[in-house]
């Protein structure tokens, strides 16, 4: 079997081509994500800084797992996986350095979460340079004080001022307000948050769902409702928490796009198989908010 930079096996025999249906599902999503990208679907910057463009597409659909279940992880794994991802966070100097300097804005319940992450741990498995297919940096808080459009982009602006000298660009949400514009936009309901972290368990993919933050006393305070093990395994797996198929898929194919090794478990196969995703067993972890 192949074997990832850290040792993750991959199972070749789990990997199969795509029918002629989830090829259809694959290019929904590919177009879905390139119109959310051009999108302007939340409060920005008025001068956010240029993304990269989008990697070629590759020539042939990539390949997808045969099955949507997650493999059993013993506790050891589990705890081995946190620690070397608190390593890589670690290691990476410009990563830390914003995490410092959203530690002086201290906004209520940070973090930063998702691709920013997950892509940073998939660039050293795999090799490749810091910073290789990362947009952007997600910030997450959760402030109920003032859920006013105003309130939201003033914060926008201090951050922006305050990590202008560092990577970014830094895309900041307020989870207090996200179900005051989410339906109109997505076009499904969205019920309010309880907190910033109950956010990630609604996030379109599982490997999605993970968030750091940097505490006073230089602790790394990292949450992953669903484990990590999609994360070194790179695997994208749907959550069927929403219906959210698009968007799931259409990052999906951005990723494999820059990081071939990645697989992609289909949006129908993944939700077929979600009790393997404990999202209801009662086993997953839950969300670690203040």
């Amino acid at each position: 079997m192949p074997r990832l930079r850290d040792d993750t096996a991959v199972d070749a025999a789990a990997v199969l081509r795509i029918t002629s249906a989830q090829a259809r599902q694959y290019a929904a999503g590919a177009a879905a994500e390139r119109s959310l990208e051009e999108a302007d679907l939340a409060p920005l910057d008025p001068a956010p800084a240029k993304r990269r463009p989008y990697a070629a597409t590759p020539s042939s659909p990539p390949p997808l797992a045969a099955t949507g279940a997650r493999p059993n992880m013993s506790g050891k794994q589990a705890d081995e996986h946190r620690d070397r991802f608190q390593q890589i966070v670690r290691s990476d100097r410009g990563l830390m350095d914003l995490l410092a300097r959203l530690r002086e804005i201290d906004l209520p319940q940070w973090r930063l979460v998702a691709g920013c992450l997950y892509q940073t741990v998939w660039n050293v498995l795999t090799g490749r340079p810091r910073g290789t297919g990362i947009r952007d940096y997600d910030l997450i808080y959760f402030d109920l004080s003032d859920l006013s459009y105003e309130a939201e982009d003033r914060v926008i602006r201090r951050v922006a001022a305050a990590t202008a000298s560092g990577i970014g660009p830094v895309e900041v949400r307020n989870q207090a307000r996200v179900h005051l514009w989410f339906e109109a936009r997505f076009g499904m309901p969205y019920s309010p948050l309880s907190s910033a972290d109950a956010a990630l368990l609604r996030y379109a993919s599982v490997v999605h769902a993970v968030g750091v933050r940097l505490e006073a006393d230089g602790r790394l305070d990292i949450v992953a409702p669903f484990g990590l093990e999609d994360l070194f395994g790179m695997v994208i797996r749907p959550n069927p928490a929403l219906d959210n198929a698009a968007s799931h898929m259409g990052k999906a194919l951005r990723a494999q796009a820059i990081w071939p090794e990645v697989t992609i478990v289909p949006w129908d196969t993944g939700v077929a198989a979600k009790d393997g995703l404990c999202l209801r067993s009662g086993t997953s972890p839950r969300p670690t908010g203040p």
